[in-house]
């Protein structure tokens, strides 16, 4: 039975350690953390959600959870190894040498929440984590079945290639990939920026509160063996999968990458090339929708109120009409 302590989301909120034993990456012992929203006594959940955060996050989008919640979905997200609540002292935040490695605490998490909900489970991820997710749909995916438990995909701002000049794409990624071979918990020395991070953040320009410890504003140093992890999976991606399911694709119509926070962060993709989402978008293979939404953040769901609710009309949309999933007739959350 999956024991549950309460989580620092507060009331309502409980989480539970899944231990993954020595580090691969010899970093110690490590765990993830899989964390549950209680359903309110008057509601009975007919499927689950489970979520997974991205480079420098973790889960604290309670918002996205209730949202969830009110179309009969049991919420559940997982902050994976070394990251947001699986942190500790000792480890490198985000380090992992090759993204296969998260099969582990992805298996156990989706393990626990079908016990908890025999219903097929609903997939949401963000940035990175709309990486990890395609990838161990396609390796665990049995051939010409669907998902195995898994009856839908949902990817906000999904990381599909290496922003910026095209050089990094080419000689600047044999560079990350050797360097990253033999010194992966090097830092990578990037241009300062806060932008994005301030444009979220109640404590500067933004409207959310969360953990800085776990979400710094400028973000964590970035390593080269991450990066050569990232940009190995971007390759296998690149060669086309089969996830097996539906997929909804989340993305703002416009970028704007900006070390300092402006007004213009607010509106557009402060992070990634959008242009590089769409066009990679296909690689899911299979039933695959792409909806750009106007005005919103990287994160769509951390977007300003306009935005944010057409992410949710277009969200309810997919799942009533494209996957097909019994959903409640709820509103939308009121932003």
């Amino acid at each position: 039975m999956t024991s549950w302590q309460p989580d620092v989301l507060g009331p309502g909120y409980e989480q539970h350690r899944i231990d993954l034993g020595e580090d691969p990456d010899g970093e110690g012992r490590i765990d993830a953390t899989l964390v549950r929203r209680v359903p309110h006594a008057d509601e009975t959940p007919t499927g689950s959600v489970l979520y997974v955060h991205g480079f420098s996050d973790y889960f604290f989008q309670t918002e996205l959870a209730d949202f969830f919640a009110a179309r009969g979905f049991a919420f559940y997200a997982l902050d994976l190894r070394k990251c947001g609540r699986s942190l500790q002292p000792g480890h490198t935040a985000h380090f992992v040498s090759d993204l296969a490695l998260y099969d582990a605490e992805l298996e156990r998490a989706l393990a626990i929440v079908r016990a908890e909900q025999a219903d097929d489970v609903v997939l949401a991820a963000h940035s990175t984590g709309g990486l990890i997710l395609p990838l161990w749909l396609d390796r665990r995916r049995t051939p010409g079945e669907r998902g195995d438990g898994v009856a839908g995909l949902i990817l906000n701002s999904p990381w599909f290639d290496l922003q910026g000049a095209r050089y990094l794409r080419s000689v600047g990624t044999e560079v990350v990939k050797l360097v990253g071979r033999v010194k992966p918990t090097t830092v990578i020395k990037l241009p300062p920026g806060d932008a994005y991070g301030a444009s979220l953040a109640s404590s500067h320009f933004g409207e959310w509160e969360f953990n800085t410890a776990w979400k710094p504003i400028s973000g964590f140093p970035v390593t080269f063996g991450w990066l050569r992890a990232i940009r190995l999976a971007h390759a296998r991606f690149h060669r086309g999968l089969d996830i097996g399911v539906p997929a909804l694709v989340l993305r703002s119509t416009r970028s704007h990458v900006a070390s300092d926070y402006s007004d213009a962060v607010d509106s557009a993709d402060a992070v990634l090339d959008v242009r590089q989402i769409a066009r990679w978008s296909g690689c899911l293979g299979g039933d695959t929708h792409v909806v750009p939404i106007e005005g919103a953040r990287h994160d769509v769901f951390l977007s300003t109120e306009g935005p944010r609710k057409r992410a949710y009309e277009v969200v309810d949309t997919w799942l009533r009409q494209e996957a097909r999933l019994v959903v409640g007739p709820q509103e939308l959350p009121a932003g």
